[in-house]
């Protein structure tokens, strides 16, 4: 149930990352205009995916929690005795696949000049 849970967290969180990209455009753009270079900009990138990722991931996690232990204690009536090391590995790889996939998903971002930008937003 867990897996199911963050396996549709995944999807969502995949849309949300292809359709803010005009939006990581403007942000590269202006931290590289205050003097941010090109690896802070993508560290910085793969910071925000990484926390994105982990939050979403563990909020599955433990929304799926929930859901088992109350229907162990009130449907089954059996004590509820759940698996910590799958969570921990599902919350892990869901932010590390989210940092690889937005990061796929932003390459040329950091290159882009933010006159280039500023030009094609006016």
């Amino acid at each position: 149930m867990a897996l199911f849970s963050v396996a549709t967290g995944m999807i969502v969180l995949l849309g949300v990352v292809t359709s803010s990209r005009f939006q990581r455009i403007r942000e590269s753009s202006l931290l590289k205009t205050l003097g941010a270079s090109r690896a802070q900009v993508n560290r910085i990138m793969a910071l925000e995916y990484f926390f994105l990722g982990f939050f979403a991931a563990l909020s599955g996690a433990l929304l799926a929690l929930a859901g088992a232990w109350s229907l162990s204690a009130f449907v089954f009536k059996v004590p509820f005795q759940p698996a910590i090391q799958p969570l921990v590995t599902v919350v892990a790889l869901v932010s590390f696949a989210t940092v690889v996939v937005g990061m796929l998903t932003s390459q040329g971002i950091a290159g882009r000049s933010p006159l280039e930008v500023l030009r094609s937003a006016g």
